[in-house]
């Protein structure tokens, strides 16, 4: 059996996820890394600039929102994606379509309790296809906001009690609603009507966006073809890795590794796999160093990190295993940064790394500070080191 050292996963991660060995090509790095990370808007966009030689926002924009070689989607583990659009099928057959049913009987049961309606399937129904005339009539951008006024449901609030009469919180019917259609495939979100950092997304129906509906696929099929683009970026990778990533049954799984033809390989944690035309010996790049953002798809690429952890887990990730933004060297977290008072860029490192590499850890710090010009990301989730060092004037 194969047996792929500690130091090897490392290289392969810096080489195939492009941090060691950049590349000029924002479609390039979101098909190598199977998709770029979009839950939090600006993650995506730094993902992208830790990656592309001489990168700016519009590079990015432009492949979303005028030639649409990207897309943003919903997929694996109920989160946003921005991946090629070719691979659409891909994503939405293997992930997203088990996605649907859950989440329309979650509404359904939300309109119920809510007493909006006492029938939340016909409800559903009804809404849903206003929502997606009135999309239609507006062309490939419109805005929650907008939709609303002419979907009066969509303006509906689910409020919910607790046992004893107490609010419990709500939840807006056009965000469901539009979670839901987006689960189905029908809608896309599109440009946001801020800039960079925002979420407000305006949405258009996927036959207006991308020309034609969904393709079908055989889940199986899809699944097998997915995790073989998965695993040639972050193989060899275990069967607990494979199902968190992806968020599938251990069923599924197994029956896509057979499918794709992954074999059974050795690392310091146990049995893993890699495709079985991938096992050529990886060498070392020149150590590399990377400022990734919160929730970048390397630092939450596998379940289990510890090779590139270390016991740092407890300061860059939140309990709910969202990770905050990371500081790279030669493979491995060595340090957390954020914006402090003032959007001034800080940091900390979480262990010695030596003279040299503290050095390029502070240019490449200069570096993101002067491409931010300004601009404030502030991490939708954030971890322990990302909440201190935002409080904090300097360090």
């Amino acid at each position: 059996m194969r047996k792929i050292t500690v130091e090897e996963r490392r290289a392969r991660l810096g080489t195939r996820h492009h941090l060691a060995l950049p590349t000029d090509s924002t479609v390039t790095v979101a098909s190598d890394m199977v998709g770029l990370h979009s839950s939090d808007p600006a993650t995506v966009f730094l993902s992208a600039r830790a990656r592309v030689t001489s990168f700016q926002v519009p590079d990015l924009e432009t492949s979303l929102y005028e030639d649409r070689s990207l897309v943003r989607v919903l997929g694996m583990r109920r989160t946003l994606w921005v991946v090629p659009t070719e691979t659409t099928a891909q994503i939405h057959n293997s992930s997203t379509v088990k996605i649907a049913g859950p989440e329309l009987k979650r509404l359904e049961q939300m309109v119920e309790t809510a007493g909006v309606a006492d029938n939340g399937a016909d409800w559903y129904r009804r809404v849903s296809e206003k929502t997606l005339e009135a999309i239609r009539a507006r062309g490939e951008g419109v805005a929650a906001v907008e939709l609303t006024k002419v979907v009066p449901e969509l303006r509906k609030q689910f409020i919910f009690h607790k046992a004893d009469g107490s609010n419990a919180g709500r939840a807006g019917a056009s965000t469901r609603v539009l979670f839901a259609l987006a689960s189905e495939g029908r809608v896309i979100r599109g440009r946001p009507r801020g800039s960079w950092v925002s979420g407000q997304y305006r949405w258009a129906t996927v036959e207006a966006w991308l020309g034609h509906p969904i393709p079908e696929l055989p889940r199986d099929l899809a699944q097998a073809e997915l995790l073989g683009r998965w695993l040639l970026a972050f193989g060899p990778a275990t069967e607990t890795d494979i199902a968190w990533w992806t968020g599938w049954t251990r069923t599924d799984v197994r029956a896509a590794l057979a499918k794709s033809g992954a074999i059974e390989v050795g690392t310091d944690i146990g049995p893993a796999y890699l495709l079985a035309d991938d096992l050529d010996p990886v060498s070392p790049p020149a150590p590399w160093v990377a400022l990734l953002p919160s929730l970048d798809p390397t630092t939450m690429g596998w379940k289990e990190r510890g090779w590139y952890l270390g016991d740092h887990g407890s300061r860059v990730f939140d309990r709910n295993g969202n990770a905050g933004p990371t500081i790279w060297w030669a493979g491995r977290i060595v340090g957390g940064w954020s914006q402090g008072l003032g959007g001034e860029v800080v940091y900390r490192l979480l262990e010695d790394i030596g003279s040299e590499a503290t050095a390029a850890v502070e240019q490449e710090m200069e570096a993101l500070q002067r491409w931010l010009g300004g601009t404030t990301v502030t991490a939708r989730f954030r971890a322990p080191l990302d909440r201190l060092l935002a409080g904090s004037e300097a360090f």
